[in-house]
C-alpha cells in the first residue's frame, strides 16, 4: 500500500496528473495569487520524490519532475485503503453503507451491477 499524501502534496501532484512534467518554476504557475514561495514548493516535491511519487530527470542545471504514480493507482491505493481500515475489507459493506446513508439510490446501484457484468464479460 503507497503512502498517503498530506494535503498539499496532493495538490502538487494534482497539478502534475494535470498537466505532466515540470520543473518547479511552471509548477508556481499553476497556483493563484498570492503564489506559494519557491522553496516551499521545492520542498514539497523534494518530499514527494522521496516517497517515490515523483522522479526527476536533469535539465542543464535544473530537474524537471514528473509523476511515478498515476492518479488512478493514488485513488485507488486510498479507496483500497478506506475500505480496509472501516469496512473490513467488505465492498459489500461499502455499497450497504452507502444504499443505507441514502446516498446511493436504486437506479445507481443498477447500473453499478451492469457495469459489473459487462466488466466480466470482457
Amino acid at each position: 500500500m503507497m503512502k498517503k499524501l498530506a494535503t498539499k502534496e496532493e495538490e502538487v501532484m494534482t497539478l502534475f496528473w494535470k498537466h505532466g512534467d515540470m520543473f518547479i518554476r511552471d509548477l508556481l504557475n499553476y497556483y493563484d495569487d498570492p503564489k506559494p514561495h519557491y522553496n516551499t514548493v521545492a520542498t514539497q516535491v523534494k518530499f514527494l520524490e522521496e516517497k517515490k511519487f515523483l522522479g526527476r530527470r536533469p535539465m542543464g542545471n535544473t530537474f524537471q519532475y514528473y509523476p511515478l504514480i498515476s492518479e488512478k493507482e493514488y485513488k485507488g491505493s486510498a479507496l483500497n485503503a478506506v475500505i480496509s481500515q472501516y469496512f473490513n475489507n467488505s465492498y459489500t459493506s461499502v455499497v450497504s453503507h452507502f444504499i443505507e446513508e441514502e446516498a446511493m439510490d436504486l437506479d445507481e446501484l443498477r447500473e453499478l451491477i451492469d457495469q459489473i457484468e459487462k466488466n466480466r464479460k470482457n
